[in-house]
């Protein structure tokens, strides 16, 4: 099971906000290039970084801190938030991106979500699926739409997406441990899809019940920057 630590971004600087509020927003590093490195020098691999500001915006914001990121770190990225035109799409991948994280596009405008695969290959795209009561949400998690969780999957994968990450709101941010059952009634559901967890993990023992049930990969967050997972635990865990 990949770990994949986060950054989120809001005007340059590395924070966490509870539950997609932007009004519950706390600053850990005014340099994520330092956060970035940090994790590298650990061993880590793969980094997951999000523009908050522009998936509140509707286009892509903060791409110099992944153009920062990506020419001074080995780090392979998936850089989300805002990307709703192609302009935005190129912007990320010129700018070091190994992959283009989507969410809201793909339940908005699925057409051109698929036309992008289609012109660029579905190995540069990482399909993130926001849920909040098992319906998908939007737009910075700000708007929640009536789309299933397991119909949004099932459409993707029966068109060759198959990497996937899984957030529940209402665990992200609050360090009381993922959503197992979930994410166990997804693997189940749909058992081809390789599936990376994200929101609510506290501690390693979250990581172990994860990788447990068949998780891919794992999203890590708040429980880095607070403290409960330190960086040697993720390096024996990996």
């Amino acid at each position: 099971m990949q770990i994949i630590p986060a950054i989120d971004i809001i005007e340059g600087k590395c924070v966490r906000l509870t539950q997609g509020d932007y009004a519950q927003k706390k600053i850990y590093n005014e340099h994520p290039l330092e956060v970035a490195k940090m994790f590298e020098d650990a061993g880590i691999t793969r980094l997951h970084l999000v523009d908050l500001d522009g998936a509140k915006k509707g286009e892509v914001q903060n791409w110099k801190v992944l153009e920062s990121i990506a020419s001074n770190t080995k780090l392979v990225i998936d850089f989300g938030g805002g990307i709703k035109r192609e302009t935005d799409l190129k912007i990320v991948l010129n700018a070091g991106a190994a992959m283009a994280t989507i969410g809201s596009l793909a339940v908005k405008n699925a057409d051109l979500f698929i036309d992008w695969v289609s012109t660029y290959g579905s190995d540069r795209f990482f399909l993130g699926a926001d849920v909040r009561d098992e319906k998908i949400a939007v737009g910075g998690w700000l708007e929640t739409t009536d789309v299933t969780i397991v119909d949004f999957l099932k459409n993707y994968l029966q068109k060759g997406i198959n990497h996937v990450f899984c957030t529940d709101i209402s665990k992200d941010g609050k360090l009381e441990g993922p959503s197992i059952e979930l994410y166990q009634n997804l693997i189940h559901q749909l058992p081809e899809l390789n599936l990376v967890a994200s929101g609510g993990v506290s501690a390693l023992t979250d990581l172990v019940a994860l990788k447990t049930i068949g998780c891919t990969g794992v999203i890590i967050g708040k429980a880095i920057y607070e403290g409960r997972i330190s960086l040697l635990d993720l390096c024996e865990f990996i």
